[in-house]
């Protein structure tokens, strides 16, 4: 299936999407975009890709779709809303669609679910249905500029072998996770470790300079001792101890609180509710309670 990724589609040109979209560019693949933001197409459009109104157009122009958004909501109606990729009556152009958003498991399931109802209008190989991977992916804008992005990828095993030439345009490493909607859920608890170690280190570094010890003092024992994680040595949160990244840049271009406790919080709670785990961990409450 490799012959049938040359002509791929990338939806969401926001501060991921748009490095991402690039370094698909970069390894030579022929794009087409979307975007709601005219700014954004108007930048690809400058650099000769061509840029399309709706997403369904996008998909007509396209072997592999890529989706890149903020929500859920975003996704359901990038797919299935008017001039979605979908709209097409039951015949679709390509035959993988990949969304890395950062969405919950049953939202991607539930697509797949959908997808494998439709028929391709033009067989691939011996294939006659299209199928989608749930790929959101692990890094910063800082990752994604360098192409260093880590997908974990849930869906079907031999699409993921397929698809692993655009992961590794835009990525150093890809995991695979299983079945549909395990991407997703790889990335939630992903998600939910990373938010108590931000919040870890932050309360950890405010304590320290409050009782008179500096933050790079602090972040170079963090990082030779038991305390040493990605929020300490990689993402640093205090302004001026590390180069490039949002801490010193005014916070400018990092992961808003609001979708850290969007994606930690709400959706764990869902997913409890949804498996019966109950955990005594409350990540939401604790991030409102220091954003506001």
């Amino acid at each position: 299936m490799i012959h049938y990724i040359q002509n791929v589609g990338f939806i969401g040109l926001g501060n991921m999407g748009s490095r991402m979209a690039n370094n698909l560019i970069k390894a030579g693949f022929n794009l087409t975009v979307h975007d709601k933001n005219n700014d954004a197409l108007e930048m690809f459009s400058q650099m000769g890709v061509p840029t399309k109104k709706t997403p369904y157009e996008v998909s007509e122009a396209s072997d592999v779709v890529i989706t890149m958004l903020p929500s859920s909501a975003h996704v359901i109606d990038v797919y299935t809303g008017p001039n979605g990729l979908l709209h097409g009556g039951k015949l679709i152009r390509p035959w993988l669609l990949i969304d890395s958003s950062t969405i919950d498991p049953q939202t991607s399931r539930n697509l797949s679910a959908t997808i494998s109802n439709y028929i391709l209008k033009e067989k691939k190989g011996d294939m006659e249905m299209p199928v989608k991977l749930d790929a959101p992916v692990s890094g910063s804008i800082i990752a994604a500029e360098a192409g260093t992005l880590t997908f974990m990828v849930g869906g079907s095993e031999e699409a993921f072998i397929a698809a692993k030439p655009l992961f590794l345009s835009m990525g150093k490493s890809t995991i695979y996770c299983g079945g549909a909607g395990s991407g997703s859920a790889a990335k939630i608890c992903n998600n939910l470790a990373l938010a108590v170690s931000m919040l870890g280190i932050s309360e950890a570094l405010a304590l320290g300079q409050s009782l008179g010890v500096s933050a790079s003092t602090l972040t170079n024992i963090f990082n030779c001792s038991s305390a040493r994680c990605w929020s300490s040595d990689a993402y640093n949160p205090v302004p001026g101890l590390m180069e490039g990244v949002p801490s010193s840049k005014d916070y400018n271009g990092g992961f808003a609180s609001k979708l850290m406790s969007y994606y930690s919080g709400m959706q764990r709670f869902k997913l409890e509710k949804h498996v019966g785990l109950v955990s005594q961990l409350k990540v939401t409450r604790i991030s409102k309670a220091r954003t506001q």
